[in-house]
């Protein structure tokens, strides 16, 4: 077990390694002169020589590889372009806002999506069956920052019982933390509960057709029982990876959902940084999302051998 989880730890290096790469050469696969580009149309050659300096660009390609890796390695992600403050700084800023939106979401839609799932598969064939694929179809097919719209206009605007915009940090009280984040937690969770509830439903599909729970049923136990306690932990394994998997999905529509609700997280200084090309800013982020999308899935991969036993690695 202590082996896998050192291999598992270790395979993780390579993927990073991957990563950072791509991650470095976005600024050498823009289009055009990045220091141009980001210096604007009225600049001067001095203001483009200026900004090709500060980005390195006037280096070898390998010499500014291996002096942003050390950097990294170190805890420096670089400084802004335009603000001048340092992108560690600008995310722990920010980092709150988008890390709470997303631990709602996670928990809203877990909560939500595998009962569905469960029930659904109890119930295959009926209308609450139906029901819950119908919903997962729709949650699917309309986007993000369309929910996210829709929800504002009758949550907010027309009824007027939660707030339209903004976040108010959770230091200020859970209540009106949770005020902010309910409209965006939504907005995000949908598409997140209709994955999830699908794959729970044909897992648990798979899992009620076996002779174990034919058995359990058969000594009487109780439905509840026989759906939750015997059943679901022997499905869990699909639903835990495709949890993993959807985290990606989580990250990517955290930046629509915050720009839609004005949330100033990661996603917000990603778009505006996107905008402005401010490189740092836009690789330091897209660094930091890759490294939780790894760190999730690791998780995930160590998680298997406490809902399944029969695994052994």
């Amino acid at each position: 077990m202590w082996a896998y989880i050192i291999r598992r730890i270790l395979a993780t290096i390579p993927v990073m390694a991957i990563v950072a790469l791509f991650v470095f050469s976005l600024l050498y696969l823009s289009p055009g002169d990045p220091a141009a580009v980001i210096a604007g149309d009225q600049a001067t050659p001095d203001d483009v020589e200026r900004i090709r300096a500060s980005l390195g660009l006037d280096r070898p390609y390998l010499v500014r590889f291996g002096a942003w890796t050390w950097d990294i390695l170190r805890g420096d992600l670089g400084t802004s372009i335009f603000t001048n403050l340092p992108v560690s700084t600008m995310i722990q800023q920010r980092i709150e806002p988008t890390l709470s939106l997303m631990i709602v979401t996670l928990i809203l839609a877990v909560t939500i999506a595998i009962p569905m799932g469960v029930v659904a598969a109890w119930k295959q064939g009926t209308t609450i069956d139906r029901c819950v694929m119908a919903f997962a179809v729709l949650g699917f097919s309309v986007p993000v920052f369309v929910v996210g719209y829709v929800l504002a206009y009758v949550f907010a605007l027309e009824l007027d019982w939660l707030p339209v915009q903004g976040y108010t940090p959770i230091s200020n009280g859970f209540f009106p933390w949770m005020e902010n984040l309910i409209l965006p937690a939504v907005a995000l969770g949908g598409v997140y509960i209709a994955l999830i509830a699908r794959i729970t439903r044909a897992s648990m599909l798979e899992v009620l057709s076996q002779d174990y729970v034919r058995t359990a049923r058969a000594k009487g136990a109780a439905q509840p029982s026989i759906l939750f306690v015997h059943a679901l932990k022997n499905a869990a394994v699909p639903i835990v990876t495709i949890i993993g998997i959807g985290f990606a999905g989580l990250i990517g529509g955290a930046v629509v959902t915050e720009s839609v609700f004005a949330i100033p997280g990661l996603g917000r200084l990603t778009v505006d940084a996107i905008l402005r090309r401010d490189y740092p800013v836009i690789q330091g982020v897209i660094l930091l999302f890759s490294f939780a999308y790894v760190l999730v899935n690791l998780l995930v991969d160590l998680s298997y051998t406490l809902f399944d036993p029969r695994i052994r690695y």
